[in-house]
């Protein structure tokens, strides 16, 4: 049984679709892979965040660039939030608004 990626809302799949192509080919490929192997493709690739709350990690030439994202029942994997990484730790912020997603989405 496969999986399936979603995204959070249309406007958040269109800011993916418009990162540098690189982390667009990368994106592209580890969501494939998930559709097959599930939402953990192990590190470097993914990495758990605690309370239901994992990060699909994209390094190309560009940079380093993060997708937050978490499952749902029924095998849905739901993509909450990307941005490209400047720093070495992922800011509070950018956490703050991917928790909020998944508490809004598990919670409807």
């Amino acid at each position: 049984m496969s999986w399936h990626v979603h995204f959070y809302n249309k406007a958040l799949q269109e800011e993916i679709l418009r990162l540098p192509p690189g982390f667009v080919a990368r994106f592209l490929r580890y969501a494939e892979r998930m559709d097959i192997h599930g939402p953990d493709l192990g590190m470097p690739h993914t990495r758990a965040m605690g309370k239901g709350l994992l990060e699909l990690r994209l390094k190309a030439a560009e940079g380093i660039a993060r997708v937050f994202y978490c499952t749902l029942v029924e095998r849905r994997i739901v993509m909450l939030h990307q941005f490209v990484k400047k720093t070495e730790k992922s800011p509070p912020r950018e956490l703050d608004i991917a928790r909020r997603r998944m508490m809004e989405i598990k919670h409807d």
